[in-house]
């Protein structure tokens, strides 16, 4: 057990070969059998990171859709995945420098929108390639065993450790406290910044800060379901609960019930049926606003 334990603190999957039999019939028995601390410890972690990610991506991703700023959160996440090559090069966890590496990321692109006449799209681009080529010189530098690090890619839910939940868990709180205090100020600059500037708000500080907490909720999702599908746990809860719901509150509280249930019921499947649980979790999501969207169009219809 112990031999299996320290595998996944190297960054392995729970979908290993290790751990889950060949018949599926008896991989849930085998499990709890063989290797039930090793079940409860990973499953109840990935639970957790779930539920707290879905926190963040309720409360941020309605204010990503209303500012229409969808694009800048997959551009944060490549720019901050250097930074997960600078943490094994030189030996700190990954998820703080990418802490850093997103809050840079989200506030450079965040000041040249706001101050340059440079596209927008543009700095993404150069930002983006710049993460992603850091990371990989890096972790070629980096001399001996390197853990598997496609979990950043693609997400790991099931490899998320004790210590990363304690950052999400204060990331959370932090996003909880500054749109708490800064709420009515975040919606007058999403739906009326000339408004909002003849109210002598500081529209460019407050647009400064919403960036900076997508760049906090992108490194949480990013641990989840990879940072290529970052845009979409990001996005999808808040552009559901948009269709049936019209107060903001209660778009992000149903968004956060939305998306602690995908997380939770992607986990599930991709535990039975031996499935990339990052990539279940977003097929289900995909799955559900496609639904939504036929939903909404037939009570269109229905009512006239």
């Amino acid at each position: 057990m112990e031999q299996e334990d320290s595998r996944y603190r190297e960054g392995r999957s729970l979908t290993g070969d290790e751990l889950r039999p060949t018949n599926k019939t008896d991989r849930r028995e085998s499990l709890f059998c063989e290797n039930p601390l090793i079940f409860e410890k990973f499953m109840r972690n990935a639970i957790i990171a779930g539920l707290l990610v879905s926190i963040a991506c309720g409360i941020i991703g309605k204010l990503v859709f209303v500012n229409r700023i969808v694009f800048i959160s997959g551009g944060i996440a490549h720019a901050a995945y250097g930074s997960i090559g600078l943490g094994y090069f030189y030996r700190f966890n990954p998820v703080l420098g990418a802490i850093i590496f997103a809050l840079v990321a989200a506030l450079g692109m965040g000041w040249v929108a706001r101050k340059t006449q440079q596209r927008a799209d543009t700095l993404i681009g150069v930002m983006w390639a710049l993460g992603m080529a850091i990371r990989i010189i890096l972790v070629d530098l980096t001399p001996g065993y390197k853990a598997d690090l496609m979990s950043y890619l693609f997400g790991s839910i099931l490899t998320v450790s004790k210590e990363n939940i304690l950052i999400m868990l204060r990331l959370d709180i932090i996003i909880i406290l500054i749109v708490s205090l800064f709420y009515k100020e975040l919606l007058a600059i999403s739906f009326d910044p000339i408004f909002a500037l003849t109210r002598n708000l500081p529209v460019d500080a407050i647009y400064l800060m919403l960036v900076g907490m997508i760049g906090l909720t992108v490194v949480m999702v990013m641990q989840i379901v990879g940072l290529i599908m970052v845009i979409a746990l990001l996005t999808i809860p808040a552009a559901i609960a948009g269709q049936f719901l019209q107060d903001i509150k209660q778009i992000m509280i149903g968004a956060i019930i939305l998306g602690s249930i995908f997380t939770t019921l992607g986990l599930g499947l991709s535990y039975h049926f031996n499935l990339t649980s990052g990539a279940t979790i977003i097929l289900i999501s995909g799955i559900a606003y496609l639904v939504s969207l036929i939903i909404k169009q037939f009570n269109q219809i229905k009512s006239t």
